[in-house]
């Protein structure tokens, strides 16, 4: 058995479980979901998203970066190598966001307008996303960004793909042609899984005595993030029912 399952899933299982049952998660991928709020949560999620997305890049090259300064060379360039990987994803979002616009404005009765939101508020939970990073790269243990990593990609690969069913049953996959950057992870996130996985694995040969340390900040990631899709859920019901063309979350 690896050391991924042994010492670090045992502390982590109880937040990938919320990916299954949490009510949220479970209503975004019923078929019976209201088009105009899941067409609206698309809108909501890309647009918030790029708050949480823009960063990433940077993140995980400065956890490299101090990797290598705490002498763990091998994690450090893997870190640095695979920051490349995320630059400039947050653009996709931008884009997915004009395009489900236009769609929505051409069919539906209010209308929206991408630069307002775009430049909605950060929710509480989109705020408390940065910090984790933050902190973990200043931290004792910048490593733990590859936890974070592993849960954050692992939810696009386990809850993508209901999502995107979900959108082709529920408004016609037309309407997949506007959610580019989620298609694109969950064919990315497979191989960037295993690589975090492979990461890990190697960090927890050196290191065993931090897997539940690692495993609380993955959790701890993970459950910020689903609190930050269900922002989404509840932002986008609220502006349907607001004569507002934008409800700002706070």
């Amino acid at each position: 058995m690896s050391l991924v399952k042994e010492l670090y899933e045992p502390y982590v299982l109880p937040a990938r479980a919320r990916i299954s049952t949490d009510p949220v998660m479970r209503r975004l991928v019923d078929p019976a979901i209201e088009p105009l709020v899941l067409e609206r949560f698309f809108i909501q999620l890309n647009s918030l998203g790029v708050y949480m997305t823009e960063p990433v890049e940077g993140w995980i090259r400065r956890a490299g970066q101090r990797c290598i300064a705490q002498g763990q060379d091998s994690i450090g360039r893997s870190l640095v190598a695979h920051a490349k990987h995320e630059a400039g994803h947050h653009q996709m979002m931008i884009d997915d966001v004009r395009h489900l616009v236009r769609r929505w404005n051409s069919r539906r009765g209010q209308t929206l307008h991408v630069e307002r939101l775009l430049a909605q508020h950060p929710t509480d939970a989109m705020r408390a996303y940065r910090q984790l990073h933050e902190q973990t790269i200043i931290g004792d243990l910048p490593a733990g960004q590859i936890a974070i990593e592993f849960e954050i990609e692992n939810l696009s690969v386990v809850l993508g793909p209901h999502l995107l069913s979900n959108v082709a049953r529920v408004l016609g996959r037309e309407t997949l042609e506007g959610l580019s950057f989620l298609k694109e992870h969950v064919k990315l996130d497979i191989g960037h899984t295993a690589l975090n996985e492979r990461m890990l694995e190697e960090l927890l040969q050196q290191m065993p005595e931090n897997a539940r340390t690692l495993a609380e900040l993955g959790a701890e990631a993970l459950d910020i993030y689903l609190r930050f899709i269900g922002d989404c859920l509840h932002s986008a019901e609220t502006a349907l029912w607001t004569p507002t063309e934008v409800v700002a979350v706070a």
